[in-house]
């Protein structure tokens, strides 16, 4: 290995970043921004600013988990994911990069996102310094030793919780204070962007237990883990109904159902093939189009109450 990291361009830089996946935290910003919106007006530059900021440091979650995954032969292992959703950048495996360059990349992304995070919290609010703080941590623990909560069934719960906290922070920075509306507007979302995470590991179920990687799809098994799935796009769904009927959330957040066809479509696809992980495709992209689906209309029919 070399002694420093090698010079990495810009569109290298974009690729390890895995850019695709970047779109659900944007979604996640415009949940939280149209939230806030509804108690009074947008400050566009603090808006710009939450939406880079976060989308940065989902990159380096991205980067760092590329790395603890070269260190680990998770993505060495992998000859069964599919590109680009499984099996990470697979920069490093082919050639393009090397571990030093992925871990410099992630430690680079963070210390810049750290230093700006405060400069938009003494605007906003010391609250927001707890829950950076929070997404970071999770990002961090998601794959880094010892606590690595990829590899322990955890993975999706702290998926989960990363993204209700980035809805809850980017209100946060325009209201300047918590409240329960992106909280309880979240949660759904929060277990769709938890969905895309376990109907990934399907494809990366053999290569994870070859190298102790214990997934959710590991743990439970192939037809356990399709009825979670199922269960938990239901729940996200059911959850906005339930929320309305009891006067929780305003009723414009039910344009949110409109990711349901999506869910139910991804979950007939993942019974169908959950034994064969390399017909998946079509799944995973429903899975994530639910998500931005249903995160995009929740945003615009909290946007329409402002």
């Amino acid at each position: 290995m070399n002694a420093n990291p090698t010079h990495i361009s810009w569109r290298t830089g974009l690729r390890m970043t895995r850019p695709g996946f970047l779109v659900i935290t944007v979604v996640a910003c415009l949940m939280g921004l149209a939230s806030a919106a509804t108690g009074g007006s947008i400050d566009a530059v603090r808006a710009v600013a939450t939406v880079l900021l976060a989308v940065i440091a989902h990159a380096s979650a991205n980067v760092l988990n590329d790395y603890h995954d070269a260190l680990n032969g998770a993505d060495a292992a992998n000859s069964g994911g599919l590109f680009p959703f499984t099996g990470g950048a697979r920069m490093i495996q082919n050639g393009d990069v090397s571990v030093l360059d992925t871990r410099f990349l992630a430690q680079a992304l963070a210390l810049f996102v750290v230093p700006a995070g405060l400069v938009l919290a003494a605007g906003s609010g010391s609250g927001l310094i707890a829950i950076g703080a929070a997404g970071m941590l999770i990002g961090w623990a998601y794959s880094a030793p010892p606590l690595a909560l990829m590899s322990r069934g955890l993975g999706e719960s702290a998926v989960a919780a990363a993204w209700w906290l980035i809805v809850i922070g980017a209100d946060y920075v325009e209201r300047g204070a918590f409240s329960p509306l992106p909280a309880l507007a979240a949660a759904g979302y929060a277990l769709l962007v938890a969905n895309i995470l376990l109907i990934n590991g399907f494809p990366d179920a053999a290569a994870d237990a070859s190298v102790g990687k214990r997934t959710l799809a590991v743990k439970l098994g192939p037809d356990a883990a399709a009825l979670l799935y199922l269960c938990l796009g239901l729940l996200a769904h059911g959850w906005l109904l339930a929320a309305v009927a009891l006067n929780l959330l305003p009723g414009p957040v039910l344009w949110g159902l409109l990711s349901l066809p999506l869910s139910v479509a991804a979950a007939l696809q993942l019974f169908r093939h959950r034994n064969e992980p390399d017909r998946l495709r079509p799944a995973i992209v429903l899975t994530i189009g639910a998500a931005v689906v249903h995160g995009s209309a929740l945003a615009a029919g909290l946007a329409a109450l402002a």
